[in-house]
């Protein structure tokens, strides 16, 4: 929808995620991501944390599976979507509101971890873009002074999925 804000959050699991399937075999994952905004006060020069937020999110599909799969309570993540605010009314009768990210890219935050990315398998690269390897040019070196010219060698891509633009 367009009229939806899209933003991009960086946070804390406050949850394992939960994968279920709906009646028509969608996966979706749903959990929680905990933000504390934080503030330079330059009168004390200390860092000073705000309250923090919860965001509920939900992500569908493939990406749904490999939530599921790959990331734990506790584990820092980005995460990017589109943002509601859903109010209700709980058991005790008071107004409550609720902030939900309908999440459409989301991965651990390599700021204070290391992650090691794997393609997805077969049965979920059907959302996953198809990129063919480029052909690699020949290219024929002048003749002599080849040896010490490291611009003559041949080179292997620097990635092998490689968009082909």
């Amino acid at each position: 929808m367009s009229g939806e804000p899209v933003i991009t959050i960086t946070g804390n699991l406050t949850r394992d995620p939960e994968l279920r399937f709906t009646s028509s075999g969608a996966a979706v994952a749903d959990f929680s991501i905990a933000v504390t905004p934080r503030t330079y006060d330059r009168n004390t020069n200390e860092w000073r944390d705000g309250d923090p937020q919860f965001y509920r999110c939900s992500v569908w599909r493939n990406a749904a599976e490999n939530v599921a799969e790959t990331l734990r309570k506790g584990m820092r993540v980005i995460a990017t979507g589109r943002v509601s605010l859903r109010s209700y009314e709980n058991r005790d009768g008071q107004q409550r509101s609720e902030l939900s990210l309908q999440v459409d890219e989301v991965g651990p935050s390599l700021r204070y971890a290391r992650a090691q990315v794997e393609k997805a398998s077969a049965g979920n690269a059907q959302a996953a873009p198809q990129y063919q390897q480029r052909p690699q040019a020949t290219r024929n070196a002048p003749a002599g002074g080849t040896q010490g010219d490291p611009w003559a060698q041949q080179t292997q891509p620097a990635f092998p999925d490689d968009p082909p633009f």
